[in-house]
């Protein structure tokens, strides 16, 4: 999940990152150090969860907490605050959790239990459905539904959808626990687009490979993936 702390004090954002690395789907993190900046950090990545100190200035964390509920899709946000008497106001603006500085494992382990009560289904049903990626520096998205199948290569990612191809810092197993209606792994190095598979079938050497729907090449189906495979067709 992709994750964005925001505080403007560098040690707070230090430590909870460090705890973060203890759970790996949460440690993939983004850090800002004012609410102004967390807005456009929200709007150009989409992060699932939100780790918002209360006590910023110039943007208090409960002003920017009332900004991303008006999105359309608002993240999950958790409050991050020296000061507990915060948590009626948190609570009122549907804060998925509560953590007091500092910041403990017990506690951050708590947080991510009751986090975890929202299941990977709702955040996905909040998430739109696009894979994002870096060109040039700047972040752009693919509609899942104009994917086509994603590789892992050497040293990366590779994303081919209808009118291109692009790199992804993502890997195979990340985007499978993103979206995993959506997508399926059919080879230790492939996951394709559910919605695009046409057809299975045997090659020459008694192999199997699928078809897609817009893709012009035939993808290798592991042995291990034939069955459920055959089961989505």
């Amino acid at each position: 999940m992709k994750v964005l702390i925001v505080d403007d004090e560098p040690l707070a954002r230090a430590r909870l990152q460090r705890l973060l690395a203890h759970y790996p789907n949460y440690n993939h993190a983004a850090q800002v150090n004012n609410g102004n900046e967390a807005l456009q950090q929200v709007k150009q990545q989409a992060p699932d969860i939100v780790f918002l100190d209360v006590d910023m200035p110039a943007m208090s964390g409960l002003e920017v907490a009332t900004q991303l509920n008006k999105l359309s899709v608002p993240p999950a946000i958790i409050f991050v605050t020296a000061h507990p008497e915060h948590a009626l106001e948190a609570l009122q603006l549907s804060a998925a959790g509560y953590l007091v500085k500092p910041v403990t494992e017990q506690n951050l382990a708590k947080a991510i239990d009751q986090l975890g009560r929202l299941t990977r289904a709702h955040l996905q049903k909040q998430r739109p459905a696009a894979i994002s990626y870096q060109l040039a520096g700047v972040t752009r998205s693919v509609a899942l539904e104009d994917v086509c199948y994603v590789i892992a290569e050497e040293k990366y990612t590779r994303l081919v959808f209808t009118h291109g191809e692009a790199l992804l810092d993502q890997s195979l197993k990340q985007l499978e626990q993103d979206y995993p209606t959506q997508l399926l792994r059919i080879h230790r190095k492939i996951v394709i687009n559910l919605s695009r598979l046409i057809a299975l079938k045997k090659a020459e050497d008694g192999s199997h490979v699928v078809l897609l729907e817009g893709c012009s090449c035939l993808l290798p189906v592991s042995r291990r993936a034939y069955k459920t495979v055959k089961e989505h067709l």
